[in-house]
């Protein structure tokens, strides 16, 4: 079946759609995104995301092409459109078409390219990889220095995915100046005790928007949270770890750079998180 997408004010069938070679997104990877999940044909932290996209476009001086009302029906038509009912709903904003090439920003005339398309994901929250838990490695994080930014710069995060691939696991964990920054893409956490351990937010990593949602479920379940740097070595010591993202929840970890995690099976901080959060989610979806 062809999917429906949305390019600039239209839905069209996916191959259809046209961008132009000299979008900036395509050019200069000047643009932003947010993938939000659906659950039962329902859109997860959707506000949470759409707070996200404006605070992207804002650090890099984007004007926002559509109002909060218009990005949720764009939202729910290709929901709609493409019979989804587990998946994601992926929304990029370039900057734009300026008719040429040119490292300079183009004038306010020019306006931004707006693009969304569905991807179906059956049983997203019931994730077999989830019973099992992720095993990943540490690798240098040599990114761009503005990651709390949501760019489509996503060249060395895909590298580092390809670099876990081949080592046969199912991530990479970023590491600079000896501390764990975050996953490729998603935020990392380890667990010792009842206290969840997990680098404070800043410049050097994305301000997750199922991050906040978990640490909030994690305080309100009367875990301990505390943000700070934490190294591999310590993770490796840990009792449990765990990522979270947009479309992996919360994923337990149990295995960094070949050493196991307590008995080598998902920790129970970890299950219990990714309950709650879906549990909660599924209550407040749109």
């Amino acid at each position: 079946m062809t999917r429906t997408v949305y390019v600039n004010g239209d839905y069209l069938p996916e191959t259809e759609a046209r961008v132009s070679i000299f979008d900036r997104g395509f050019l200069m990877a000047d643009g932003v995104y947010e993938v939000t999940s659906v659950l039962g044909g329902r859109l997860i932290d959707f506000g949470g995301h759409l707070a996200r996209l404006q605070r992207s476009l804002d650090e890099l001086e984007m004007s926002n092409p559509l109002d909060a009302a218009e990005w949720l029906e764009v939202h729910r038509q290709l929901i709609a459109r493409n019979g989804i009912d587990d998946g994601m709903v992926y929304l990029q904003v370039t900057r734009g078409n300026p008719g040429d090439r040119d490292f300079a920003f183009p004038g306010a005339d020019c306006a931004p390219t707006v693009v969304l398309f569905t991807q179906s994901k059956p049983g997203l929250a019931d994730s077999p990889a989830a019973k099992a838990g992720w095993k990943v490695i540490s690798l240098p994080d040599i990114r761009w220095g503005r990651r709390d930014i949501k760019t489509v710069q996503l060249l060395y995060p895909s590298m580092a995915k390809m670099a876990a691939k081949k080592a046969g696991v199912d991530d990479a964990w970023l590491v600079e100046d000896g501390f764990v920054t975050e996953g490729t893409s998603n935020n990392a956490y380890i667990v010792k005790g009842n206290r969840i351990v997990t680098r404070a937010l800043g410049h050097d990593i994305l301000h997750g928007i199922t991050r906040a949602a978990v640490l909030r479920f994690a305080r309100e379940a009367q875990m301990e949270v505390e943000e700070r740097n934490f190294s591999i070595d310590e993770a490796k010591a840990a009792d449990e770890a765990f990522v979270t993202s947009a479309s992996a929840f919360v994923m337990p970890v149990v295995q960094i750079d070949g050493v196991d995690l307590g008995d080598g099976r998902p920790g129970s901080v970890a299950t219990r998180l990714r309950e709650i959060y879906i549990d909660e989610m599924k209550k407040a979806a749109l």
